[in-house]
């Protein structure tokens, strides 16, 4: 009897070139699927909730994969989670409906965007693997007022980079907030999915609003015209991580926290 199984992992991206599989790099899809053949002995494709960058990181990618192997969750759990690269580790797995799909399931995502906003380097905290140094300030209330222009159902048009097909430019962010925590300013985002770098166009445009380049009001401005020109930088990759994707789909109990 063929089960469709959930697996939520987790993986430093530095080393990656992304999520989806590519020929001649190393990637987390063909790392995952490398294991699972040798698991589930037979031919098969992993899918994920998202195309995730190179250089960025998960806590919460969501992949499934159907099997007709009738080894149980939590001996799979122990053989998937040791066999893994040392910058990937299995979190939960649990059975999911016969049709759920990681991807068009999905109803809403956080990513964290984490910056260093500090003159000394992130290296004495070992965060350089996980943040953007930024070390001229930036000022908090400008970030949040620019944040806020982005929550709501509009068109990111302005904000979306070249290279990914889509139907629509129409996205729903439900949650943007930005908070200092000690050096770090902590972006989070979330929404009912994001176009390619959505999020880190997003992010390199509160910097150039924190650091005082541009009003808050730039976003409204940017939102309105539809033109990826009028944004800032793409925020480098380091600082970006996949916290979660939620489902609607009812699925079995999770195993396992590897």
């Amino acid at each position: 009897m063929e089960r469709n199984i959930k697996l939520v992992l987790a993986y430093d991206g530095t080393d990656f070139h992304g999520w989806q599989r590519q020929a001649g790099v190393r990637t987390a899809q063909e790392e995952l699927e490398n294991v699972l053949r040798h698991v589930l002995r037979h031919p098969l494709s992993a899918l994920g909730a998202s195309r995730t960058d190179t250089g960025v990181h998960a806590r919460g990618q969501v992949a499934s994969v159907a099997t007709d192997s009738p080894v149980p969750l939590e001996n799979l759990q122990r053989a998937i989670g040791h066999r893994l690269p040392a910058d990937m580790a299995i979190v939960t797995v649990s059975l999911a409906a016969p049709g759920f799909q990681p991807t068009r399931d999905a109803c809403r995502k956080r990513y964290r965007y984490r910056i260093f906003n500090c003159v000394q380097r992130p290296v004495a905290s070992f965060a350089q693997r996980y943040t953007w140094h930024v070390w001229y300030p930036l000022d908090l209330q400008r970030l949040q007022a620019a944040a806020a222009e982005l929550v709501g159902t509009h068109d990111f048009a302005g904000f979306a980079s070249q290279g990914s097909p889509r139907d629509t430019t129409v996205r729903t962010v439900y949650r943007l907030g930005v908070a200092r925590v000690g050096d770090e300013l902590q972006i989070d985002v979330e929404g009912n999915g994001f176009l390619y770098h959505q999020v880190r166009n997003m992010v390199g445009t509160l910097v150039e609003i924190g650091r005082g380049h541009w009003p808050p009001q730039r976003v409204s401005e940017i939102l309105a015209a539809r033109d990826r020109r009028l944004a800032g930088p793409t925020a480098p990759p380091q600082g970006l991580c996949l916290e979660w994707v939620r489902y609607r789909v009812a699925e079995g109990p999770a195993v396992g926290t590897d």
